[in-house]
């Protein structure tokens, strides 16, 4: 049985993890500085409609991934011919969901009364069939650990992709630069993954499928039902409020999601690769997890409180002045940043247990709260300001449900002691709310510039020493 204590494997491990952490934190500057620049050029119905046919985007890709990409990095007895045969399954699937969402575009355009999209939905029907044939490609650099191919892949992706993107917005493009990035940088992620994984168009065969159909079934039930509560706002806010108002949000709950991308996301790519090792030990899988979620929340809960004293200079430096309408919004919803990073990252240990069934009950549940918050703040509420609020209840309740099902029932372990990792993360947080509380109140700062970074400075002051004591004993552990 393999050990963390192993050296080899914890070598292994943490060189993954810095890996996609240099990736991770490498793009997260790049990907600030596009976006700062495409949102000055860019106009907020601009984002607005784009937000708008993502959420088509993504439900396609999501038809056509059908829950095979985890299902190749779960199985080790899967053949090259298996991957083969499965590689090319997914062209003909990408090829109909492709041609399926182009002959879909009218109706995405009468639906919005907005001519628009009916030319940006067939553009971008070629992001469908490129992500499907990228699934197994894609699935085989995790599934081998090669993540220092991942990270110089997505980073050389995103320089490219961005400065095309850039590019065509100063040349008058308006919204289909946001379009010209996006294509440019899902051509490049598979041609990179297929020079690395060179697969074989081969007649299809019933039992390579079937191989990973169990893990998939669920795994892709799981996918979509999270699909409709991930971006049911988006669909609902751009139909019966407006699509500026839309574009407000979108760039609200995009910012929020950062912190997530590039904390919780660094680590994800190697949890189920590393951890399906150990599926057949669901102690062992608990222990290496506790000291995850430790870091993870003690991390995300201060940054929860600092990214709500700090709403209005975030929001003002990184996408200017046009959008000072996002702030209250954003101030909102950052209270679930710090949930969200730790919730997060429990899929890939339903995977890695090999427990797909209950990672798809605990996001049926998920989707039922988040899609009733959505509709309570949109119907009820009749504001952004009313979604936000009724997000960050719906986020709160379902991390319990979520961890309750995960640590009582795939782990069969305490959920008080899953508790009790959160005890010191939130006494921290709450040292940090009073700091920031006292800081906000009693000095008065003109520069948003100076109060940004005073701010940090109190935050960082306020969390290290806690961070430092228990960075070390999860090493030492």
């Amino acid at each position: 049985m393999l050990d963390l204590k192993n050296t080899s494997f914890k070598k292994q491990f943490l060189s993954g993890l810095s890996y996609i952490a240099i990736l991770k934190y490498s793009g997260a500057v790049f990907q600030l500085i596009i976006a700062a620049i495409l949102a000055r050029i860019l106009s907020p119905h601009d984002f607005g409609l784009t937000a708008i046919v993502s959420v088509f985007i993504v439900f396609f890709n999501l038809l056509s991934n059908m829950g095979i990409g985890p299902a190749i990095v779960q199985n080790k007895q899967l053949t090259s011919t298996d991957h083969n045969v499965i590689f090319s399954f997914t062209i003909y699937v990408g090829i109909f969901f492709a041609v399926l969402f182009a002959l879909l575009s009218p109706l995405i355009s009468f639906f919005y009364h907005e001519p628009m999209l009916l030319n940006m939905s067939r553009i971008l029907s070629l992001n469908i069939f490129v992500a499907c044939i990228n699934i197994v490609p894609n699935s085989l650099l995790y599934r081998d650990k090669q993540f220092k191919i991942v990270m110089f892949r997505e980073l050389f992706a995103q320089i490219i992709s961005g400065s095309l993107g850039i590019a065509t917005a100063f040349y008058h493009w308006g919204v289909y630069a946001l379009l010209v990035q996006s294509i440019s940088n899902a051509v490049i992620v598979f041609l990179i993954n297929y020079y690395r994984n060179p697969l074989k168009i081969c007649s299809l065969q019933k039992s390579s499928i079937q191989k990973i159909a169990h893990f998939s079934i669920y795994q892709f039930s799981f996918d979509f039902i999270n699909y409709f509560s991930r971006n049911l706002d988006n669909l609902l806010i751009g139909k019966y409020l407006s699509t500026s108002a839309l574009g407000f949000y979108e760039k609200s709950y995009r910012l929020m999601l950062l912190p997530l991308q590039y904390l919780t996301h660094v680590l994800s790519p190697t949890l189920q690769p590393f951890f399906s090792d150990f599926q057949q030990d669901k102690k062992k899988i608990f222990d290496l997890y506790s000291k995850i979620i430790r870091l993870l929340a003690l991390i995300g809960f201060p940054l929860t409180v600092f990214l709500h004293f700090t709403a209005k200079e975030l929001i003002l430096i990184i996408f200017g002045e046009q959008w000072v309408e996002s702030i209250p919004i954003f101030s909102i919803l950052s209270w679930c940043v710090g949930l969200q990073i730790v919730n997060s990252s429990s899929g890939s240990i339903y995977q890695s247990a090999n427990d797909t069934k209950r990672l798809f009950i605990s996001g049926f549940l998920s989707a039922l709260t988040i899609i009733s918050a959505i509709c309570l703040g949109l119907f009820y509420f009749k504001s952004l300001e009313g979604v936000a609020y009724c997000l960050v209840g719906a986020f709160l309740l379902i991390f319990f449900i979520n961890y309750y099902i995960l640590i009582s029932f795939t782990l069969n372990q305490s959920f008080y002691s899953f508790l009790q990792l959160l005890y010191w993360p939130i006494i921290t947080a709450g040292i940090v709310y009073f700091g920031e509380l006292i800081l906000s109140e009693y000095i008065n700062m003109s520069s948003i510039f100076f109060s940004l970074t005073l701010k940090a400075i109190i935050a960082f002051v306020l969390v290290l020493p806690v961070a430092v004591w228990m960075f070390k004993k999860n090493i030492n552990n």
